[in-house]
């Protein structure tokens, strides 16, 4: 069995597509909060791109970041060209009306990443409760063990055009059961 779970901590990202070489990156501490590329940074940590662009950083205030509003406190992560990668919200929040689930107690880092496309619209958000999404009932994310063996189990993932992609159904829907992927075309 560990071996097992070994295999899939190592492979889980790397497997899915998420792992993907990055370049380099360092860390510098603000000792203020400051604006930067356009990002409110609180003081403290804030990584850059080799050529002095920033990667991520916490936001001070709450923050427009592709189709969110990221709450201040989350953090917020971009690609070299400073479109947005990915938003790790400090708590539970709306993202374009889906509850998307944020941090835990111990801060935005140990929550579920809210992914976008490079133009700035919605990938991919963890539910934080079951809802509806664009009339399909979705079920809420598992917690961490959930997601890490249900990469598309516990998330609304959706095309660039905003239509839905996929969910797990929270309950029985168009002659399919519960616990079910749907999946759809754009």
């Amino acid at each position: 069995m560990k071996t097992i779970i070994l295999i899939i901590l190592s492979c889980g990202l790397p497997c899915h597509g998420w792992a993907q070489p990055t370049p380099l990156t360092y860390r510098k501490t603000l000792d203020h909060a400051a604006e930067i590329d356009g990002y409110p940074c609180a003081k403290g940590y804030a990584w850059f791109y080799a050529d002095g662009h920033l990667n991520q950083c916490t936001v001070l205030r709450d923050t427009a970041f592709g189709e969110a509003k990221a709450p201040a406190g989350s953090i917020v992560v971009l690609l070299p060209d400073g479109k947005p990668k990915y938003l790790m919200l400090v708590h539970n929040a709306p993202v374009l009306g889906y509850q998307c689930m944020g941090g835990g107690p111990l801060g935005p880092a140990e929550g579920a990443m809210t992914l976008f496309y490079p133009s700035g619209k919605l990938r991919l958000c963890w539910l934080a409760e079951d809802q509806l999404v664009q009339g399909v009932p979705c079920m809420a994310a598992a917690g961490f063990w959930g997601t890490l063996f249900h990469y598309r189990g516990a998330g609304a993932s959706f095309h660039e055009n905003g239509k839905l992609h996929s969910c797990t159904l929270s309950k029985d829907y168009r002659g399919r059961r519960r616990g079910e992927l749907f999946t759809q075309a754009p």
